[in-house]
């Protein structure tokens, strides 16, 4: 099986959509003829043209919205907004009107809108850049959110999300861009609210986010040559999130860590490890332990930048104080 960049992945998932269905179009700022800030869509421009691949001026506001009137008269438009940190201008479009619409039609009106760029602290990118904010987006009805870690599922929840009629995020980590994994040639689809058990394991359960995935792993292998077996989950999108694979998991091992390089008050972590505790509380041989990133704004500096996102050492740590409990 070949393998493939995230990049590629997710490029290769919008070519093939944008074959698919000529409504599918692309906004956003240098994603014409440059082929975007990440090459999230080169070559694309020579395939489907200005139409269909729509540079547009630093107004996020602007374009997001009219790509709300443009998915409710039935186009599937596709806005790259690069850095989360961006669409943060058009928060009122996303949550009162992107977000609502479906409900305020009584389903009449859909929005098969994809926002789909990167998040994360990484490469100096400083305060202005670095942001993931998907606990703002799950705790939004009406939103869908894709967090994928690996090509593989960045492919295949990126296709599912352009064939579906809700409105996505699909969220990017700048770290992974680059990484390589198996991605078929054959056409596939994963389905939005189903976790990956990644590494199995009888000891502890870890359920990590996004980009603290392969430093989970980094992790467990070390743990795995002194005979520890920690079992590993993804769970892919965070809403709907699968929360049926994390109690499964626990139930079995009786122990629970969550890795988030987000920020800890009112993260995703929170709202997994309460639905735990709600649903699993008997499986339980140790409180729920949580790792996040350090609650701060990010720094500019690269020592302080690496210094405020779990480590893998850290991660390490946090497994072998859980077993200790």
């Amino acid at each position: 099986m070949r393998e493939i960049t995230f990049t590629a992945a997710a490029r290769e998932a919008l070519a093939e959509e944008m074959a698919h269905d000529p409504t599918i179009f692309v906004v956003g700022e240098g994603i014409g003829q440059r082929g975007g800030n990440f090459n999230t869509t080169t070559g694309l421009y020579d395939l489907y043209g200005p139409l269909r691949l729509r540079d547009t001026p630093i107004v996020e506001r602007g374009f997001i919205g009219m790509c709300t009137g443009a998915a409710m008269t039935g186009t599937r438009p596709v806005v790259d907004f690069m850095f989360a940190d961006f669409i943060l201008d058009a928060l009122g479009e996303l949550i009162n009107q992107i977000a609502k619409i479906q409900y305020m039609s009584s389903g009449r009106l859909r929005m098969p809108l994809v926002l789909r760029g990167s998040i994360g602290i990484s490469g100096a990118s400083a305060t202005h850049h670095s942001g993931s904010y998907y606990p703002l987006f799950v705790n939004i009805p009406g939103f869908r959110v894709a967090l994928p870690s690996n090509a593989y599922d960045a492919k295949g929840l990126f296709k599912t999300a352009l064939r579906g009629d809700d409105p996505v995020i699909f969220l990017e980590h700048k770290t992974l861009l680059n990484h390589k994994s198996h991605v078929p040639e054959d056409e596939y689809f994963l389905p939005f609210g189903q976790a990956a058990v990644v590494r199995q394991g009888q000891q502890a359960t870890v359920v990590a986010l996004g980009s603290m995935i392969r430093k989970v792993i980094e992790a467990c292998d070390q743990l795995a040559q002194e005979g520890v077996s920690i079992e590993v989950i993804d769970p892919r999108t965070l809403a709907p999130l699968d929360i049926d694979t994390v109690l499964q998991s626990v139930h079995k091992t009786g122990r629970l860590l969550i890795v988030d390089e987000n920020f800890a008050p009112c993260g995703v972590g929170a709202e997994i490890a309460a639905q735990v505790v709600a649903r699993g509380f008997d499986d339980l041989d140790a409180p729920i332990q949580r790792l996040n990133g350090i609650h701060t704004p990010t720094p500019y500096s690269p020592p302080l930048e690496t210094a405020v996102v779990p480590s893998s050492q850290q991660i390490l740590q946090a497994i072998r104080d859980l077993l200790a409990e």
